[in-house]
């Protein structure tokens, strides 16, 4: 079993890796899933407090979306799954070495799951392959991550609905934006080296 062509209906950057068998192609997506919890993982420990608010800025939002975009919907919501139950048991991986599922930001964990899962869905339909498909593509999972992320944080920290979106939301949209450029400009090029 070998991957599929570059220019295959459903293709996502990861399937670009060669897979020559069923045993390899099973080994290959095994290490995508691990190296991607890894990766988000390391990105969470690039963490800058926020005053005055609970939630860090940190390059793990990003790396949760760029992993479900290479890797695609169901390798993506298996790294990020995995992700989020490691660092809930208990291993350091959350942001600034954080761990639980009790914290007042698990949300956002829970919400870089499904987005992981959404934006690698729209990855494999082209969502990646040029900028302005990108763009929305990581916009719409920088808003998942907040769609759940805020109410959950405003439950668990007893905050308000405008509470929750002044410290929780608000804060992180400039940051947000420079690395939906940053992922604009990396991905259609990614796709432009690797199927030339």
């Amino acid at each position: 079993m070998s991957t599929a062509a570059p220019s295959a209906p459903g293709t996502v950057l990861a399937d670009l890796l060669p897979a020559s068998s069923v045993h390899r192609v099973r080994l290959r997506d095994a290490s995508l899933v691990v190296g991607g919890a890894v990766l988000t993982g390391l990105a969470a420990q690039l963490s800058v407090p926020v005053p005055g608010s609970p939630v860090p800025v940190t390059g793990q939002t990003f790396a949760a979306l760029l992993v479900g975009t290479a890797l695609g919907a169901r390798r993506g919501f298996a790294s990020l799954g995995l992700y989020a139950a490691a660092g809930a048991a208990g291993l350091p991986c959350f942001a600034g070495g954080s761990s639980g599922w009790s914290m007042p930001t698990f949300g956002y964990i829970l919400g870089m799951l499904l987005a992981a899962t959404v934006v690698g869905s729209l990855a494999r339909r082209g969502g990646d392959r040029t900028v302005l498909r990108t763009a929305g593509v990581m916009v719409l999972g920088s808003a998942l991550v907040y769609a759940v992320g805020v109410p959950y944080l405003a439950y668990s920290a007893h905050l308000s609905a405008a509470d929750a979106v002044r410290v929780g939301l608000r804060p992180y949209l400039l940051g947000d934006a420079i690395k939906a450029a940053f992922a604009m400009t990396a991905l259609p090029t990614a796709w432009r080296h690797l199927t030339h």
